[in-house]
């Protein structure tokens, strides 16, 4: 009898067929719309780090992001999605070229809304598991429930980096400390909402008041796991532009593809309203809560097997 990697995985996957149900009550409970873009467009973000899937002459979405923003633009004020992305050169431990995503967005309300509202969902979600509290992840027992730890990118780079966050910047090498010094460190008592990234960081997220220096922007780390990235959203065209010619000319410059500027997103923005949106790894997030060590545990084939 033939054995199948797939076999073992049936707890795992059972888990994450009711974290997609926990996931949809939650947000359907709370008025959110369901929403379905498409996964094949003409001209991603233009961000110098990630790279697009090419389908033709056309991209498999890296994010849902620019589509739902135009939802937003058309009067939507609450939607999420659930779906899958597409993006290069990603294979890992927690990586895949093809991963999925919740996505969601919310009308006039910033980034410390949705850093309230990832905890009132991770909690949602533990109760619609039956898990017990603490979790427990890899060993190490993490206090979900209380308060959760906010740390700005430049006192992580104190606390954790062997170069201040504006060095690290100057020289080359914030991404290098931020993944080797700082990420593996963060989330391991406590959820850690990592905040306030310096602007060259966050091409989509809007300025920071009285500190151009800084955009709002969070990731949430739990147990050294980056769950999401999220912000409050740029609504100015014109400086969205610019910052995406600033990520076509480092895409040149490293040699990648210049993808096509999005100009009826870019004209979209004229009409979306001040908000705050977010993307969570739904493949991480189930590996958190079914304690696994790698992605491959939690979805049913990985590229090698197909």
């Amino acid at each position: 009898m033939t054995l199948f990697r797939q076999t073992a995985l049936r707890q795992n996957l059972e888990t994450r067929a009711r974290l997609l149900e926990g996931i949809r009550r939650f947000f359907s409970s709370r008025g959110y719309l369901e929403v379905e873009t498409p996964a094949r467009v003409p001209a991603p973000a233009p961000e110098g780090h990630i790279d697009a899937e090419p389908s033709g002459a056309w991209y498999l979405h890296t994010s849902p992001e620019l589509c739902m923003k135009r939802l937003l633009a058309a009067g939507y004020d609450r939607i999420f999605q659930i779906c899958r992305c597409y993006r290069q050169n990603e294979r890992g431990g927690r990586h895949l070229p093809e991963m999925t995503l919740l996505e969601w967005y919310t009308a006039n309300a910033d980034y410390t809304q949705m850093m309230a509202q990832c905890r009132e969902m991770l909690l949602d979600l533990v109760r619609h598991l039956n898990l017990k509290l603490p979790l427990v992840y890899q060993g190490q027992a993490i206090d979900v429930a209380s308060r959760w730890e906010k740390l700005s990118v430049a006192q992580a780079f104190e606390r954790y980096g062997s170069l201040s966050m504006t060095a690290a910047l100057e020289c080359g090498r914030f991404d290098e400390i931020m993944g080797l010094e700082i990420e593996p460190r963060l989330g391991w008592t406590t959820p850690v909402l990592l905040m306030d990234y310096p602007a060259a960081c966050g091409s989509l997220a809007r300025t920071k008041p009285g500190d151009a220096s800084l955009v709002e922007r969070f990731e949430l780390y739990i147990a050294g796991l980056e769950l999401c990235n999220g912000f409050s959203e740029l609504i100015d065209g014109v400086e969205q532009r610019r910052r995406f010619e600033e990520e076509r000319t480092q895409r040149m410059s490293a040699g990648k593809t210049v993808y096509p500027m999005p100009e009826r997103f870019l004209d979209a923005l004229a009409c979306m309203p001040p908000a705050t949106g977010n993307a969570m790894g739904l493949d991480r997030l189930a590996m958190l809560l079914t304690d696994s060590s790698r992605i491959d545990e939690v979805v049913a084939f990985v590229p090698e097997e197909l």
